[in-house]
C-alpha cells in the first residue's frame, strides 16, 4: 500500500521558492488577533458571489506514494467575466515595498492556489488577486494578475518536482521505520511492575485519538512506557508525529536516552531536540540579519544542502544540529525548526506546543496532521501555563526607554511617557498595605496607549537602522504586543493585577485558571498524555489541564516492596510561619538523628531558601565535621552539576544536601541506590501566601475547592516529588521523614500515597529506635553515643 504524504501549499512553496538570506529584520508580522479581524474585513468587504476560506486540494500519483496537496483559499470572486482568486496578507510593512519587491512566495502561495482551483473546474484563464492590508492605517494595496491554465500548472508542476525527490525519500524512510516499528520489541527482557500496564493505557489512548491522565510512581520507567507504545501507534499508522514535551532538560535527556535504546534494538525513528535560539545561536551578540550574522547570508541557498546531509543521521540532538550547521554555514536555530518538520518525534520545552507566543506555528497553524502530545512530568505544566497565558508591564521599563531615545526617536518617548504616567496615575487607586491591589475587570484606557506605542515603534523598527537602543526598544515592543494578545482574550478566568513598590508599579493580567487556553491548545494535536509521578488527586489535573470530558484516569501504585521505604511522621512538630525560628532547633536535631542512622547521602528539603537558612545555621553547629551541601538561588549548570557530583559516591560519613521543594533538586533528578539514603521534608509543601495565590484561591472558592487548588494541592505535590528522589528502582532501600504537624490529619494524609506505610514518631529516641530496625546494622549510632565521642 503506498504511503500518503500530506502537505501544505504554504510548505511547498517556501520549499522549491526560498532562496538568498535569513533575514529576521524587523517587518512587524506579530499581531495574529488583528491579522485575522483584517482579513475577515477585507473578506465581509467583497461584493455577492464572494466565497471565503475555500478548501481545495489534489493528489498526485507517483510509483512509491502519493502526495496530497492542499490549502485554503482566502477568498474566491465568480462573476461573468470570470474567476478571481484572492491571498490576502496583514502586514505593518509601508505597501509600497510590496509593490516595488514582489514577494516570490506570497505569488507562488496565491499561483497554487489558482490553479487547482482552475483544474478543479476546467478553466482556461485564471485571475489572481494579491491583497496586502495594513493593520494600522487599514488601508490596501492590490495587485492583480491574469495566468493562463497553462502557465499555472507548468509552473505547479515545476514545484512539485523540486519537492517529489525530497517526498519521495521521506516515504522510503517512513516504510522503513514502520517495518522496524511494527516488528520492534520491548527493549528489556521484561517489564517493570506497572511498567506494562502504563504502556497499554498509552497505546490506547494515542490509538484512539483521546486523553489521558497516568500517575505512576517514580522508577518505574515512565519514559519509555511512554515512548515505546506512542512509536507502535506510529508504525501502525494511527500518529504522525509524536511531540515529547517537557519542563527541563533532564526530561530531554531521558526521553533521547529512551530513544537511543529502542534504536539498539531496531527502532528506526528521527527525532530532533529543539533548543531555545539564545542557547544555540552562533552569534549571540549578532542580530539575525546577513550583515551581522555569516550564518544568516545566504542561509536558504545552503539549506536544503544542510537537510539533505541531515536526512543520513537518525538522532538529530544539540551537538548534531550545530556541529552540521556549522559544516554548512546556516542558522542552527532555523535548522533545527525546518528539520523538525520531518521528524518523527520532537522533544522539546513545553512553550513550543502550548505559549501563545511561541508554539510552533508551521505545524499547528499552516500543516495538520495525527500528533500525539507526551506530556512529561504534567505537573509542572499547572504554573507554567498561568504564566504563559499572563501579561505584564513594569513603569521602570518604559522609563528606561524614554531616556534611552529622547534624542532619536521623540514619538517613541512620548508614547511611553503616556504610558508611564498612566501607570503611575494607576499606583494611586485604593492598594492594600503592600501596594498591591486587583480588579475583575480589564483596565481602562490602556489599550490605546499601547496601540500608540506600537504604531510609533514600529515606524522606526521597520526602518531597521542600528541603535545603542534598539534591542530595549524591541523588548518592549514585543513585551506590548503579547499583553495587547492576552487583554484581547481577557475574561472571568483573568484578573488585573496592580503592584506599587516604591516609584515603580507593575501591571499584571493574571491567568487564574488557564483551562480554556489549555484546552484550545490540545486541540492542535490527536491525542494527548500527561504523565507524572504526582497527579493526585486526578480531578484538580483534570479541570486546571482542560482535558476533554471523561479522558482516562489511571493511576499506577508502586510496583516496589513496601518494606524497602520507611516513611516516619514527625507531626509534633509545627512549621508555622509564626513558630519557625524558634523551632528551627528541633528541626535540626531530628535531621541529624535521620542522617546518621546509616552512612550514605541524604537530601533535606524545605518549603523556601529562608527556612532552609534557619536550619542550616542550627545544624552546622551540632554536625561536627559531617559534610555540608546546600542549594543557592541561582546555580548555572556548572553548579548543579557539581552539587549532584556530591552525591556520587559514598563516604565514610553521612553527606548532608539541604534543598528547596519545588526546585531543581526537588524533582526530575535520579539518585539511584547509594546515591541517595533518605529524604527529610520538612512542612506540606504549601506555596508561600501571596495575593495572587489568594486571588486563585476565591477563583476556585466558587466550586468550594479554593484552598485546595491554590495551596493544598500544589504543596503536596512537591512533597511528593521530593519523596520521590529516594526510592529510582526495585532494588533501592530508603527511608522519608516527613516533618509537620499536619502530616497527621487527614485531609493531608489522605492524599499520600496509600502504599506508604507510615509510623508516627514523637522523640528523637523513638526515630532512632525505628531507623535501627529499618537499616542494617552498619552505621546507626545515637544522639547520645555521638555526644558522648565528643
Amino acid at each position: 500500500m503506498k504511503k500518503r504524504h500530506r502537505i501544505a501549499v504554504r510548505t511547498l512553496v517556501d520549499y522549491a521558492l526560498r532562496s538568498g538570506d535569513l533575514d529576521m529584520r524587523f517587518a512587524a508580522p506579530g499581531r495574529p488577533q488583528e491579522g485575522i479581524r483584517a482579513h475577515q474585513r477585507v473578506q465581509r468587504q467583497r461584493p455577492e458571489g464572494y466565497r471565503a476560506e475555500v478548501a481545495v486540494s489534489t493528489e498526485i500519483e507517483t510509483a512509491g506514494l502519493t502526495l496530497v496537496i492542499g490549502g485554503r483559499i482566502d477568498g474566491v470572486l465568480e462573476t461573468e467575466t470570470g474567476i478571481l482568486v484572492e491571498e490576502i496578507k496583514s502586514t505593518t510593512r509601508d505597501l509600497t515595498h510590496f509593490k516595488e519587491r514582489p514577494d516570490l512566495c506570497h505569488w507562488g502561495q496565491a499561483k497554487v492556489y489558482a490553479f487547482l482551483l482552475a483544474e478543479e473546474n476546467t478553466l482556461d484563464e485564471i485571475s489572481v488577486q494579491l491583497t496586502y492590508v495594513h493593520l494600522d492605517s487599514g488601508e490596501t494595496l492590490e495587485l492583480v494578475e491574469s495566468f493562463s491554465y497553462g502557465l499555472l500548472k507548468a509552473f505547479f508542476q515545476d514545484l512539485v518536482e523540486r519537492y517529489l525527490h525530497w517526498a519521495s525519500m521521506l516515504s522510503d524512510w517512513r516504510r522503513l521505520r514502520d517495518e522496524s516499528l511494527t516488528g520492534l520489541d520491548f527493549p528489556f527482557k521484561g517489564y517493570r511492575p506497572g511498567q506494562r500496564h502504563m504502556a497499554v493505557a498509552v497505546y490506547r489512548t494515542l490509538r484512539d485519538g483521546r486523553q489521558a491522565l497516568v500517575q505512576a510512581s517514580t522508577g518505574i520507567g515512565k519514559t519509555m512506557a511512554a515512548l515505546f507504545p506512542a512509536l507502535k501507534t506510529i508504525g501502525e499508522g494511527h500518529i504522525e508525529r509524536i511531540f515529547f514535551l517537557t519542563a527541563r532538560n533532564t526530561g530531554k535527556q531521558a526521553g533521547l536516552s529512551a530513544l537511543d535504546l529502542l534504536e539498539k534494538k531496531g527502532g528506526r525513528i528521527k527525532r530532533v531536540c529543539l533548543t531555545a535560539k539564545e542557547q544555540i545561536c552562533f552569534s549571540p551578540e549578532g542580530s539575525c540579519t546577513p550583515d551581522a550574522c555569516e550564518y544568516a547570508r545566504g542561509h536558504f541557498d545552503r539549506l536544503a544542502g544542510a537537510l539533505h546531509a541531515a536526512f543520513a543521521l537518525d538522532n538529530l540532538e544539540r551537538e548534531a544540529i550545530e556541529a552540521m550547521a556549522r559544516d554548512h554555514r546556516v542558522c542552527p536555530f532555523e535548522f533545527s525548526l525546518e528539520l523538525a518538520l520531518w521528524a518523527d518525534c520532537i522533544l522539546c520545552d513545553y512553550n513550543y506546543a502550548f505559549d501563545p507566543r511561541v508554539y510552533l506555528r508551521r505545524f499547528f497553524d499552516e500543516e495538520s496532521g495525527a500528533y500525539a502530545f507526551l506530556v512529561d512530568e504534567a505537573h509542572n505544566l499547572v504554573d507554567r501555563s498561568r504564566e504563559m497565558f499572563s501579561a505584564r508591564l513594569c513603569k521602570a521599563d518604559f522609563l528606561e526607554l524614554r531616556r534611552a531615545v529622547k534624542d532619536r526617536l521623540p514619538s517613541v518617548h512620548g508614547a511611553a511617557g503616556k504610558l508611564a504616567a498612566w501607570m503611575r496615575k494607576a499606583a494611586k487607586r485604593p492598594l492594600g498595605a503592600d501596594g498591591f491591589g486587583a480588579d475583575p475587570t480589564p483596565p481602562e484606557g490602556i489599550a490605546q496607549l499601547l496601540h500608540g506605542f506600537a504604531k510609533s515603534a514600529e515606524r522606526w523598527l521597520a526602518k531597521n537602522e542600528p541603535a545603542p537602543f534598539r534591542e530595549l526598544l524591541l523588548e518592549r515592543y514585543f513585551e506590548i504586543n503579547g499583553f495587547l494578545r492576552v487583554l484581547d482574550g481577557f475574561d472571568d478566568s483573568y484578573v488585573t493585577c496592580y503592584q506599587a513598590k516604591g516609584r515603580d508599579v507593575t501591571l499584571k493580567l493574571f491567568c487564574m485558571d488557564p483551562s480554556r487556553q489549555l484546552k484550545a491548545a490540545l486541540a492542535r494535536a490527536l491525542a494527548t498524555v500527561f504523565f507524572s509521578a504526582t497527579l493526585t488527586p486526578a480531578d484538580y489535573f483534570e479541570t486546571v489541564l482542560g482535558c476533554e470530558d471523561q479522558p482516562l484516569k489511571c493511576s499506577i501504585p508502586s510496583p516496589f516492596p513496601a518494606e524497602r521505604l520507611k516513611v516516619l511522621v514527625a507531626d509534633r512538630v509545627s512549621t508555622a510561619y509564626s513558630k519557625r525560628a524558634q523551632g528551627a532547633g528541633q528541626i535540626a536535631r531530628l535531621i541529624l538523628s535521620f542522617v546518621c542512622s546509616k552512612k550514605g547521602n541524604y537530601l533535606c528539603f524545605f518549603p523556601s531558601y529562608e527556612y532552609m537558612a534557619m536550619a542550616v545555621e542550627q545544624f552546622e553547629p551540632m554536625a561536627g565535621e559531617l559534610p555540608i551541601i546546600v542549594q543557592e538561588r541561582k546555580m548555572d549548570e556548572d553548579q548543579r552539576r557539581r552539587f549532584l557530583e556530591r552525591f556520587r559516591a559514598r563516604g565514610d560519613r553521612p553527606l548532608v544536601g539541604f534543598a528547596v521543594m519545588g526546585g531543581i533538586f526537588g524533582e526530575g533528578i535520579d539518585l539511584v541506590g547509594e546515591r541517595l539514603s533518605g529524604a527529610v521534608i520538612v512542612s506540606v509543601g504549601l506555596p508561600g501566601i501571596c495575593p495572587q495565590r489568594d486571588l486563585i484561591r476565591a477563583y476556585f472558592d466558587k466550586w468550594g475547592r479554593g484552598f485546595d487548588y491554590a495551596y493544598r494541592f500544589p504543596g503536596i505535590t512537591r512533597v511528593l516529588q521530593a519523596a520521590g528522589r529516594v526510592i529510582r528502582s526495585e532494588h533501592d532501600h530508603g527511608a522519608i521523614l516527613l516533618v509537620d504537624s499536619r502530616f497527621g490529619r487527614r485531609d493531608y494524609s489522605a492524599l499520600l500515597p496509600s502504599h506508604w506505610d507510615m509510623q508516627r514518631i514523637g522523640s528523637i529516641r523513638q526515630l532512632e529506635e525505628c531507623l535501627r530496625h529499618f537499616w542494617p546494622a552498619d552505621g546507626c549510632r545515637s544522639i547520645e553515643a555521638r555526644t558522648t565521642e565528643k
